[in-house]
């Protein structure tokens, strides 16, 4: 990896210069009824860590920790085939099925009244998804009913009978998931889709109209009918949602590290282009309504995508994409959340696919536990990054990389928190082998200290986590760079994240 002959890095940050607030949403979850997600991950009887409901306590404290604003479930995939009065009532009568969306044994003994009482313990807001691939606009409508409804009604009176009087109140509900994709059980073209979740919405709606509701876009950038996909759902759906899904899975198959480093310029470009649509159906409509993004699968997966990754042989929560992250893959996660920051205008919800076990941040055993590499700048942005993302001016060195061209080797987002005189800076070195001194400048509200700053780095980009060595790749804190008229420099190591925690 070459770079310029510039040694330096320049941050200049103004407080005025503000994009959005941030949406706390982007700091969200998923979790699926796939592999050992639910069953040995969240929900383990057995495991010597599960309270008396059978949720692992170690688990619960990790989740607490990552502070996701909402979680999203059941799925994925296996939503499109989900009969949801299935994983409701007494366990003893609930069926056993046939899981076709990864050829699995779904008990049913974890279910949506479960995942509420799961919610409150991790203080997540629930983010339910309906089933467009089998379902109805019926079974949508049913399942607002049950879970919002008041007294009197008979799904109401359902998720009374079954020990919870007072309704849920779930506000965020998904349209279906990957309605786009032709491997999905009950896929429909764009026109079909839109025309069915449109009116999927309008009952659902009649049932609560408080609910918030999200479109399905496309589940790939790559997908052939991206993003006229996206334009004809959103122009048949518009007035009834309030927010558009986009999907994206990062890989580095070809182990091209400086490459893979850069991905954060093709996630501005997702985006961008998805804002555009927006743009243009709001325009062709006429519209005074607004719909945001919401990028509810983002995570890297590429390692375990084999064939039997991804097929559970009809067993009960079998061992499926159980992804393992090293430090390269936590340098994109960290920039994946930097583009969170500076796209906050119009990106409002992005869940990390998923929370457990599956390419998720935590691995189980019945007896342990092991947080991942990318574990840690989730937890540090989703602790740090509150308030207003500001538009900061980065000067860095170029380096090449095969895939974009040459790219800056700093990658580098900030908050500002008035209320609470608090701000946050986020930065990326891309370098394999390089430190970088950054000067940081403030062109108005200048910090009165940093109070913390904490890193992930490492010198191999490959170095994982395991069992046996829990922290290889952790978050550490690190001298706090000192302000000085107007300006503080730190030097950062190569490959590496730092969070500066700043007292405004």
């Amino acid at each position: 990896m070459s770079t310029s002959k510039l040694s330096r890095s320049k941050v200049s940050i103004d407080t005025n210069r503000v994009i959005s607030p941030i949406s706390p949403l982007v700091f969200s979850g998923f979790a699926e009824h796939m592999g050992r997600m639910i069953y040995d991950g969240i929900y383990d009887p057995a495991s010597p860590h599960a309270d008396e409901s059978g949720l692992r306590k170690d688990v619960l404290a990790a989740l607490r920790e990552l502070n996701f604003r909402s979680i999203r479930y059941p799925g994925g995939n296996f939503l499109s085939g989900y009969r949801w009065e299935d994983g409701v009532g007494p366990r003893d009568q609930r069926p056993a099925r046939r899981d076709l969306a990864w050829q699995s044994l779904e008990t049913n003994q974890f279910g949506t009244n479960e995942f509420m009482d799961f919610c409150k313990q991790v203080n997540a807001q629930p983010m339910l998804g309906v089933n467009m691939g089998t379902g109805t606009i019926q079974d949508a409508s049913n399942l607002v009913e049950y879970c919002n409804g008041t007294p009197g009604t008979k799904y109401a009176d359902m998720r009374i009978a079954h020990g919870y009087r007072d309704p849920h109140n779930v506000k965020l509900w998904c349209l279906g998931n990957e309605m786009d994709g032709p491997w999905q059980i009950g896929h429909l073209e764009a026109d079909e889709y839109g025309r069915k979740a449109r009116e999927a919405a309008k009952m659902m709606r009649w049932q609560d109209d408080s609910i918030e509701l999200i479109l399905c876009g496309s589940s790939s950038s790559l997908m052939p009918t991206y993003p006229e996909w996206d334009r004809v759902a959103l122009e048949l759906a518009w007035e009834q949602v309030n927010y558009h899904s986009l999907h994206y899975y990062a890989s580095n198959e070809k182990n091209d590290t400086p490459s893979f480093l850069a991905l954060s310029t093709e996630f501005e470009a997702f985006l961008d282009t998805l804002a555009g649509t927006l743009r243009y159906v709001k325009a062709k409509r006429r519209s005074k309504h607004d719909v945001y993004l919401s990028w509810d699968e983002w995570n890297v997966w590429y390692k375990a995508r084999g064939r039997s990754d991804m097929e559970g042989k009809w067993t009960p929560s079998p061992h499926l994409i159980e992804e393992v992250y090293n430090l390269e893959d936590a340098l994109v996660v960290a920039q994946w959340m930097n583009v969170f920051l500076r796209k906050s205008d119009v990106l409002k919800i992005a869940c990390l696919a998923q929370a457990v076990n599956v390419i998720a941040p935590i691995l189980t055993t019945r007896d342990a536990m092991l947080k991942q590499s990318i574990y840690y700048p989730f937890m540090l942005f989703s602790k740090l990054a509150a308030g207003t993302a500001l538009d900061i001016s980065v000067n860095a060195p170029m380096y090449h990389t095969a895939q974009f061209g040459d790219m800056p080797l700093i990658d580098v987002s900030a908050s500002y928190d008035e209320a609470n005189h608090a701000g946050a800076i986020f930065i990326v070195n891309r370098s394999l082998t390089e430190s970088m001194t950054i000067d940081l400048n403030w062109l108005d509200c200048v910090p009165q200290s940093f109070k913390a700053a904490y890193q992930v780095a490492g010198t191999d980009p490959k170095a994982a986590n395991s069992y046996e060595n829990p922290n290889q790749i952790v978050s550490v804190p690190v001298a706090v760079p000192q302000v000085s008229d107007k300006s503080a420099t730190l030097t950062v190591p190569p490959l590496s994240f730092t969070a500066l925690d700043a007292v405004m």
